[in-house]
């Protein structure tokens, strides 16, 4: 079991021409920042959302499709990514917004929660997954899967600690706000609840968002203290950290929040 968990986080736009973003995977290849055992791109980096209500389901592909090859090219045999992107679904109009994992663990995760908030209808054109935890093993570590707006959801975030996870990993499009004081609530909102998911479940946060302008970008990385590791500010960028399994052993041993529940009988 490893003491330590490097991750690398990629904030980087995507567009809405797949083949473009399957190039910036293959680009990605020669990153040196990128040798670490789990790299994180963020949601919809196979191909944009676009605008608002706009029809994503031609890009949409099967887990062995395209992208996912470009993932699994990008992870290699030494390390683990996960990446956003469309999955088809039964519905060919509405695809799953999905995490897709290749490398050293393969697995895949379709967002529970759509976006309909915020003046945001993402159940007009997506499929909402099931109520299915996702936690795969990556290093020894447990590493459970979020994405976007799932951010807002504190009992699935739960679900996951229950079912191992030590690491939260969220892929995000955050938008951001229509002016700058709904903008830098909206950054509030992501840093909160990030730093809050961390706490209340002793957890580290590996949360991972599209660069501006057209997203909030501020990837983060959250120990389980709340303390914030990085946090690249809006612009592309690489983010590195290094998880530490004593520091979470320490958090855990401090606050017992975990051990310490009361649950409702019956």
């Amino acid at each position: 079991m490893a003491e330590e968990l490097r991750v690398a986080l990629v904030q980087r736009a995507s567009s809405t021409d797949p083949a473009e973003n399957r190039a910036a995977l293959a680009d990605l290849q020669a990153d040196p920042a990128l040798d670490a055992d789990l790299v994180v791109l963020p949601e919809a980096f196979a191909r944009d959302f676009g605008k608002p209500g706009e029809d994503v389901s031609g890009d949409a592909e099967p887990l062995d499709g395209p992208f996912a090859e470009a993932v699994a090219k990008l992870a290699g045999q030494d390390r683990t990514v996960v990446a956003g992107m469309f999955e088809s679904s039964d519905d060919p109009a509405r695809p799953y917004n999905t995490l897709v994992v290749r490398g050293r663990t393969e697995s895949a995760y379709r967002k529970i929660h759509l976006y309909d908030s915020f003046g945001y209808r993402e159940s007009d054109r997506l499929t909402a997954g099931p109520w299915q935890p996702t936690v795969v093993e990556v290093e020894g570590w447990q590493v459970g899967l979020m994405t976007c707006y799932d951010l807002r959801f504190p009992e699935l975030a739960r679900a996951l600690v229950d079912a191992g996870a030590e690491v939260l990993v969220v892929p995000a499009a955050w938008v951001p706000g229509r002016d700058e004081a709904e903008h830098a609530r909206k950054v509030d909102h992501w840093r909160t609840l990030a730093r809050a998911r961390a706490i209340e479940n002793t957890t580290y946060v590996v949360a991972v968002g599209q660069a501006a302008p057209r997203y909030t970008g501020h990837s983060l990385v959250v120990d389980p203290d709340g303390g914030l590791l990085a946090d690249p500010g809006p612009d592309p960028a690489v983010v590195t950290a290094v998880l530490s399994r004593p520091a979470l052993v320490r958090a855990r041993s401090t606050n017992p929040s975990l051990s310490n529940r009361r649950h409702l009988a019956g």
